[in-house]
């Protein structure tokens, strides 16, 4: 296999082809990319000949803005997930996560090439093996991983609008959590307990929306993550006892509970003001710079927005990633929730909390974004948020 050596190896391509990219030389990329999928694709390294043929497709929907022309790669890649997909479905343990990038990978690009058709079709097809390795895991007692698997089913049904398929998924998990934070609570661990009544809460609002059956389950949520605070608190767990409190802020927030949610947050802005001093005093910048976000947080949370916008551009200065920038505007966009009531935000809370727990922060982030730009009178403060991170129009 002379592809393997040197300069001819999909490896080496692929490396001169984003070397390329960075000289401005996009068709040369272009070129390189497409040989690299190719040898991928000829030594049957299907996932890299899939992530190729995708990228390569998105590159021309983006730098030459035709859906035409991407076409034949993105299908390309797409068939290829499909056959990666049948690979690990016919494994006797099937990773469940692994699975759900490939599946979301197809999504993906049939939402690019907006083709209805063949969205549906697949989104239909991927539930359906979901729900089905959901069921098994429930039959075997394995809850952890039936949650798991019947959450990624309700968000496929999500992304096409299919509100029964969602809505009957919602009621399985209603029960599931139920049943979670019921054990959890048994055995004192108060933490998660407090994590599954809030992810109660979210299916509760998928059937009823932002009413009093969501409130209540959220108020829940908030108790016990406050209640799990003063006990970090009172254990000498400073750092603990602050990340916990800010989510009880957030869970009172959504739950309506503005006094509470006020009262939690002025004392943990304290808390918080303390620790960062004595990270900065220790001269550990880094564990400051990542209390400063949650400081941040905290006083977003009790409308101190500016305040809690140079806070984080102070954090800014020891940190890089995309976590920090999520975190914020999933606090922003969780504050103005709850201030107008407004069930679509929730809805893009929700989106982003769940891919976060995926472990895919860019999307997270690219939704955060998008669903601030929809808030009516904020521009002042998306500007703001702009210039902390270095973005001048």
């Amino acid at each position: 296999m002379e592809n393997n050596i040197g300069l001819g190896s999909p490896e080496e391509m692929e490396h001169l082809a984003f070397k390329k990219f960075n000289d401005g030389k996009i068709k040369d990329g272009l070129k390189l990319l497409l040989r690299a999928a190719k040898g991928y694709e000829n030594e049957g390294m299907e996932e890299d000949a899939a992530r190729l043929y995708k990228y390569l497709g998105l590159l021309l929907v983006r730098k030459i803005g035709s859906i035409e022309k991407a076409r034949p790669s993105l299908l390309k890649s797409a068939y290829l997930y499909l056959d990666l997909i049948d690979s690990e479905l016919a494994k006797p343990e099937v990773n469940v996560d692994l699975l759900d990038e490939y599946c979301t990978n197809v999504l993906e690009i049939f939402l690019t090439l907006r083709d209805e058709k063949n969205l549906i079709k697949y989104t239909e097809e991927f539930t359906t093996i979901y729900e089905d390795l959901a069921e098994a895991y429930r039959d075997n007692a394995d809850i952890p991983m039936a949650i798991k698997a019947y959450e990624i089913a309700y968000i496929y049904y999500r992304l096409i609008g299919n509100e029964k398929g969602y809505k009957r998924i919602s009621e399985t998990m209603i029960t599931l959590y139920g049943q979670l934070a019921e054990e959890k609570l048994e055995k004192g661990d108060v933490e998660k307990a407090a994590d599954a009544f809030y992810r109660l809460a979210t299916f509760i609002h998928a059937i009823f929306g932002y009413d009093i059956h969501f409130i209540e389950m959220m108020d829940t949520a908030a108790k016990n993550y406050e209640k799990a605070g003063k006990l970090a608190y009172s254990s000498g767990n400073l750092s603990k006892t602050t990340s916990l409190l800010v989510k009880a802020q957030y869970s009172y927030l959504l739950a309506r509970n503005m006094s509470r949610a006020k009262l939690i947050g002025i004392n943990t802005v304290k808390i918080l003001n303390q620790i960062v001093k004595g990270y900065r005093s220790a001269g550990d910048e880094e564990s400051a710079s990542k209390k400063l976000v949650e400081l941040s947080e905290a006083l977003i949370g009790i409308g101190k927005i500016e305040e809690g916008i140079e806070a984080y551009k102070k954090a800014l200065e020891a940190l890089t990633g995309l976590s920090p920038k999520t975190r914020i505007r999933l606090a922003m966009l969780k504050k103005f929730a709850s201030d107008r009531n407004d069930e679509e935000i929730l809805e893009e809370i929700e989106l982003i909390e769940y891919y976060l727990s995926r472990g895919n922060e860019s999307r997270a982030l690219d939704i955060a974004k998008k669903a601030l730009l929809t808030i009516t009178d904020i521009e002042g403060i998306i500007e703001l948020l702009h210039r902390a991170e270095g973005i001048y129009d």
